[in-house]
């Protein structure tokens, strides 16, 4: 009996120490369980947060795509021209796209608009210190500002281009000192009008210019002066003839000029009051006071020749003329 209750006891005993263990056992696969979910859950919200992340990135660098796409669109357009109001005009016209604003406005240097009274917002368009003018732009929400501030920066490439375009034609078409047509392309122009003189029947003529005595005057004051001579000359030639009239230089100091639509007793009118105002007018150049006069040969379409060639010949020859009858004078071509 006692041998049973001592085997009793230690089955108690031990069926206790294993209920123990197990217990021990059970409740740590519970916790490391519990710490592997909360691992996870951890994990899960952590890429959660990442994908968040994620997304928003995405959707800042789509919104930056669509933004460079804008900006490659309007730029690739104004590039396609070369005149400053066309640019302006397709910049209008695509930003209106992108932003939402009442109006814009290119304002050039020159131009002086009176106040109206409405909320222009100015944004000046400069290349280095040479101001091309202003964008202004009312109606247009806060958070676009900064948007067009970057078009407007585009806007100014289009508008350095042309600018740079208008500045080789001129090089290419304009004498640099003078200012008048360099004498390919005023031998072009005058080819142009000749030919549309002859189809309608319309009278032409031309003036051959040449200062008296240039050469007394670049070799007594040198060629700076001289320079200045010819430029004073250009201008007062250019200041007594019309917009539509096609003024050169063709030599070294001499100018011809293409008056169009004009017969001989016009001509003669105007190259007379060519050669007075230069006889009133006296020249500064430097630190001289000059007096400089001109002789002046003229020639007509069609009476003398019809070609342009033949017209500058026959001028030539009466601008002989005149400089071998005393100079400071206008003498018509006589066969």
């Amino acid at each position: 009996m006692a041998k049973l209750i001592f085997n009793l006891s230690v089955f108690i005993f031990l069926s206790a120490l294993f209920w123990i263990w197990l217990t021990g056992f059970i409740r740590a696969r519970i916790v490391r369980r519990e710490q592997v979910y909360s691992s996870a859950r951890e994990e899960e919200e952590r890429l959660t947060a990442d994908f968040a992340m994620l997304e928003a990135e995405t959707a800042r660098l789509k919104h930056d795509l669509d933004e460079t796409l804008e900006f490659y669109e309007i730029t690739s357009e104004i590039s396609k021209f070369l005149e400053e109001d066309k640019v302006f005009s397709v910049f209008n016209e695509k930003i209106r796209k992108y932003l939402s604003l009442q109006d814009c406005r290119f304002v050039k240097p020159s131009e002086n608009i009176p106040d109206d009274g409405l909320a222009w917002m100015a944004f000046p368009l400069e290349i280095g210190k040479r101001m091309l003018g202003r964008l202004e732009v009312r109606g247009i929400k806060e958070k676009d500002v900064d948007k067009f501030h970057i078009l407007a920066q585009q806007f100014l490439l289009g508008l350095k281009r042309a600018v740079l375009y208008q500045h080789v034609q001129e090089l290419a078409t304009m004498d640099g000192l003078t200012r008048v047509f360099t004498r390919r392309h005023w031998t072009e122009r005058c080819n142009e009008e000749i030919e549309r003189s002859g189809k309608f029947g319309y009278n032409l003529s031309c003036l051959m210019i040449d200062v008296d005595k240039f050469k007394d005057f670049n070799d007594t004051y040198g060629h700076l002066v001289g320079d200045a001579i010819l430029v004073s000359v250009a201008r007062i030639i250019k200041d007594n003839i019309r917009q539509i009239d096609l003024l050169g230089k063709y030599g070294g100091e001499e100018f011809c000029v293409i008056l169009t639509e004009t017969d001989m007793q016009g001509a003669q009118f105007v190259a007379e009051r060519i050669r007075q105002a230069m006889q009133d007018n006296s020249i500064q150049a430097y630190d001289e006071l000059l007096r400089v006069t001109i002789s002046i040969g003229i020639a007509g379409f069609p009476a003398d020749s019809r070609e342009l060639s033949g017209l500058v010949d026959k001028a030539d020859q009466a601008l002989y003329k005149a400089k071998q009858t005393g100079r400071n004078k206008v003498c018509v071509y006589s066969a």
